[in-house]
C-alpha cells in the first residue's frame, strides 16, 4: 500500500457525507506521479470528485496484482497492458455485481497493478475476488480493506494536486491539436489568460515576467469576474508539444499563484505546415 495507506492512517478533518443524488459524469485521466522515489501512474475518474464522500461506502478496498511482464521502470508494459486491463474488467465486473462500490482508480507502480474501490460491506468481498482471480492463475494478488468514511485515499492520494491537473489540461489540448494534424514542433503565438484579485498582484507578475519574452495583448479590469476581476492576456511565440507546453504553462501558473493570480489557461492556432 505504501504512501496510500501511510495517508489512511492520518487524522482526517471532518468532511460533510452525501449521498449520490449529484449528477456524477464519469471523468477518467490519468497522470504520471512519484511515489515512494518510484515512477508511477495513477488513472481515476475525477468527476467523483462532485459526489464524494458516498456514506453508503465508507470502506476503501485495494487489490495488488503483481505484474508478470513489467517494464524495466516498474510500469506496465505494452505487451501486458491488455491482459491488465482484462483482469480489470473481470474484478470490476464481479464486485459491481455483488456489492454497492465505486471503482474510483488504480496505481501503476513498483511492479504492481494497485484497483482501488469504496464499498459499503467490510465482509464476503474475498470470496468474489478469489473466484475472479481463478481466472488468472499465473497472476499473484493480495487484497485488503480499511474504513475511509471521508475517502481520504482518493482525495489525498489518487486525486491530482492543481499543478498535476493543469498538467491534465494541458495535454488534452495537446491531443485535440494532434488530431487537428497540428505540427507541435512549429512555433506559433500561445495566448494565456491570467486573473488577478489587485492591480498590484497584477503589476507584480508583469515584473517577474518582463525579461521572458510574453507581450501583453490586454489588462483590463471587469467586476463581473469576481474575485478576480483584473484581467492579463499575453501571448508569446512557443512551440506546442507537451514537454514545451508544460514548461512555460506551469511557470505561468506557479507565478500566478504567488502573485495571489488565478491561470485561466492557453490556447493557440493548429499549424499543419
Amino acid at each position: 500500500m505504501g504512501l496510500f495507506d501511510k495517508i489512511l492512517g492520518k487524522q482526517k478533518e471532518e468532511v460533510q457525507k452525501i449521498e449520490t443524488t449529484v449528477t456524477h459524469k464519469e471523468k477518467w485521466d490519468f497522470y504520471f506521479i512519484n511515489v515512494d522515489d518510484k515512477l508511477s501512474s495513477i488513472y481515476l475518474d475525477l468527476g467523483l470528485k462532485n459526489i464524494a464522500p458516498i456514506k453508503s461506502q465508507p470502506n476503501v478496498m485495494w487489490i495488488s496484482i503483481k505484474m508478470n511482464n513489467p517494464r524495466e521502470d516498474g510500469l506496465s508494459s505494452q505487451e501486458e497492458s491488455s491482459k491488465l486491463f482484462n483482469i480489470e474488467d473481470k474484478l470490476v465486473d464481479a464486485l459491481k455485481q455483488k456489492f454497492d462500490l465505486t471503482f474510483v482508480g488504480r496505481l501503476t507502480s513498483d511492479f504492481k497493478r494497485d484497483l482501488y474501490f469504496y464499498i459499503g460491506s467490510s465482509t464476503l468481498y474475498e470470496k468474489t475476488i478469489s473466484e475472479t482471480m481463478v481466472i488468472f492463475p499465473d497472476y499473484q494478488f493480495d487484497y485488503g480493506i480499511k474504513e475511509d468514511s471521508d475517502w481520504g485515499g482518493y482525495f489525498d492520494f489518487l486525486y491530482p494536486s492543481p499543478q498535476q491537473y493543469q498538467s491534465i489540461q494541458n495535454r488534452l489540448v495537446v491531443e485535440q491539436l494532434e488530431k487537428g494534424g497540428d505540427k507541435l514542433e512549429k512555433e506559433r503565438q500561445v495566448d494565456h489568460w491570467i486573473f488577478f484579485k489587485t492591480d498590484s498582484d497584477r503589476e507584480t507578475f508583469l515584473v517577474k515576467i518582463k525579461n521572458e519574452g510574453f507581450g501583453i495583448v490586454l489588462s483590463d479590469f471587469d467586476k463581473s469576474f469576481g474575485e478576480f476581476p483584473y484581467r492579463l492576456h499575453i501571448k508569446r511565440v512557443d512551440k506546442v508539444d507537451l514537454n514545451s507546453v508544460d514548461q512555460y504553462v506551469l511557470y505561468l501558473w506557479n507565478l500566478a499563484n504567488e502573485c495571489n493570480g488565478d491561470y485561466d489557461g492557453w490556447e493557440t492556432s493548429i499549424e499543419k505546415e
